[in-house]
């Protein structure tokens, strides 16, 4: 039986007072929010996110790219109310990554920038775009990689929810093969860690929530200059092996 195993761990950071991203890690759902706002608006809209796509993760859906896209949607329309009920939260809003998985399958709905990787076979890849200006300027020819690592506004983003109408959310079918490990995070993570050093824990540390916790010390060595979030899971073929208790982290996590 093809299924999850998973951790997920969030950190405040060296610099930040309040945490505003948010995690679930369930035995069919991943989802990573980063929440932006002032006064508490961050933390209102990535715990509201998360909220609204949970129930995702009890759902056997036909469709998982309609039903990924879906629970995007139902998200963005959450933080709509909760604007329209409170004003002083107007100008909030945060990102959304979500895999949602049926056996060796799953959905991966996307908009802003935090990331998504795959790691198989020893090798790191990105699987989400950044939604962010010095990608747009990358993907132009106008600036290096390297250039926009540093760039003065690299915190820019093209795409977030943020209860509007014209959202544009990237979908995509994915397949995915035992012993694949996933990572999601934050930009707390994948703007501070360079992507040979997540690849070198994600390959060395076998134990989930180890590696979790190993990613969030690197990012925080490195400064940590904003709220530190990450989901690891590993594709497993084991009888007996379902985890099916979900892990919650970060301003979604009710004891935080």
């Amino acid at each position: 039986m093809i299924t999850l195993r998973y951790a997920a761990g969030s950190d405040v950071g060296k610099v930040r007072q309040g945490n505003e991203d948010a995690a679930y890690a369930g035995a069919r759902l991943l989802a990573i929010a980063d929440g932006m706002g002032g006064h508490v608006g961050g933390e209102v809209a990535s715990s509201a996110a998360v909220a609204a796509v949970a129930p995702l993760d009890h759902e056997c859906p036909a469709d998982l790219a309609a039903a990924a896209e879906g629970g995007v949607r139902r998200a963005n329309q959450r933080l709509r109310e909760l604007v329209e009920q409170d004003p002083s939260l107007t100008g909030m809003g945060t990102t959304l990554t979500l895999m949602l998985w049926d056996g060796p399958r799953f959905a991966l709905a996307h908009i802003g920038d935090s990331r998504a990787y795959l790691l198989r076979n020893g090798d790191l890849y990105q699987i989400t775009y950044d939604h962010t200006l010095v990608q747009t300027l990358m993907d132009d020819g106008r600036i290096t990689a390297e250039e926009a690592a540093r760039h003065p506004h690299r915190s820019i983003l093209l795409q977030v929810l943020d209860g509007s109408e014209n959202i544009e959310i990237d979908l995509s079918l994915r397949d995915a093969e035992v012993g694949d490990r996933y990572l999601l995070c934050s930009d707390g993570l994948s703007g501070v860690v360079e992507a040979a050093q997540l690849r070198d824990v994600l390959a060395t540390v076998d134990d989930l929530g180890a590696a979790a916790g190993r990613l969030i010390e690197l990012a925080c060595e490195g400064g940590g200059p904003d709220n530190i979030t990450c989901v690891v899971a590993d594709v497993v073929d084991e009888p007996g092996a379902v985890q099916d208790t979900p892990v919650v982290v970060g301003s979604a996590d009710p004891s935080s």
